[in-house]
């Protein structure tokens, strides 16, 4: 690899063998590794992984949420003047040339036009195999685009990308900013990409590039308008950033108008499904109705109680 990568896998109470799969996994793909611990309880078991990986470590002495955690990592990229990060979560695992096809798009995309926000790679589903697909704002709502509409360089133009897996250029992060740690943990990615949309940056989607990652606790299968969609769900405390972070973005000037309609939409879908139908019904909807609350007061970062 002519460029230097490092990957930065953020752990909140991991299960090690997991970490040790997707370290490997890097290893091999020629980047170096950097994990950040989110003050996990298990921070033992993983600092013995790290040592018997050989990869850097920084322990984290509290859960500062998944912004501040990727900030940490990207301030040890700068400092140690490396070219890209690559995000990854703690339960996704890179396949083979992952690291390498992103790179490779990054370059290609960078060739034509300086403003590159992110590669990311293909996903397939931990829980049952399938593959992802990449977004756009559509007029109605999310347009979903398959490895069929990739360009000539295997990619597909998408207007964000989830984190895990993002290969970003720290001359990216120069231009667009850090994370924002304010959010804690949901769209602390939705964010980043909006805001570098507001600036003409592209992100692209790479066809070649794949990675096994985890949507949730629990994917369904939903039918809708003849189509069938998984539909991940979380623990209720997830569903307060979810619905708090979205509206504290709907406040904000630069995320496009396109984004908001079709982000209510989805909301929508989330509140029924999970405030009514899928348990635990109730300690759901309270957390939605929460987040809403505290994301109209402009409340940010963790929530001590609920």
């Amino acid at each position: 690899m002519n460029k230097r990568v490092l990957a930065v896998t953020v752990c909140y109470q991991p299960e090690c063998d997991l970490i040790s799969k997707s370290v490997s996994a890097l290893v091999e793909q020629g980047c170096d590794v950097l994990l950040v611990d989110n003050g996990s309880s298990n921070v033992a078991d993983i600092r013995a992984t790290a040592t018997a990986l050989a990869c850097e470590l920084i322990e984290l002495d509290d859960n500062l949420g998944l912004g501040s955690a990727h900030n940490v990592g990207i301030k040890y990229a700068q400092n140690k003047c490396y070219d890209y990060v690559l995000i990854m979560d703690q339960d996704s695992l890179p396949l083979p040339n992952m690291v390498s096809n992103l790179l490779i798009a990054h370059q290609q995309k960078s060739s034509d036009d300086k403003h590159v926000s992110a590669t990311g790679p293909t996903y397939l589903n931990s829980d049952n195999g399938t593959e992802s697909f990449f977004i756009r704002f559509g007029k109605l709502k999310f347009s979903r685009h398959y490895r069929v509409a990739k360009d000539e360089d295997d990619c597909v133009e998408a207007d964000f990308l989830i984190s895990s897996g993002s290969l970003i250029s720290l001359d990216a992060i120069g231009s667009i900013g850090m994370m924002d740690e304010s959010l804690f943990i949901d769209h602390v990615d939705t964010e980043w990409f909006l805001r570098a949309k507001s600036k003409n940056y592209k992100a692209y989607g790479v066809v070649n590039a794949l990675m096994q990652h985890g949507l949730g606790e629990q994917t369904h299968e939903l039918s809708l308008g003849g189509r069938k969609r998984n539909v991940p769900q979380h623990k209720p405390f997830r569903y307060y950033y979810i619905f708090r972070n979205s509206v504290l973005l709907y406040k904000r000037a630069y995320p496009s108008g396109l984004w908001k309609w079709n982000d209510v939409q989805r909301l929508g879908l989330i509140f029924i499904m999970f405030g009514f139908l899928k348990k635990p019904r109730r300690a759901n909807l309270k957390m939605m109705l929460l987040g809403t609350w505290h994301g109209l007061k402009g409340k940010t970062g963790k929530l001590e109680h609920a």
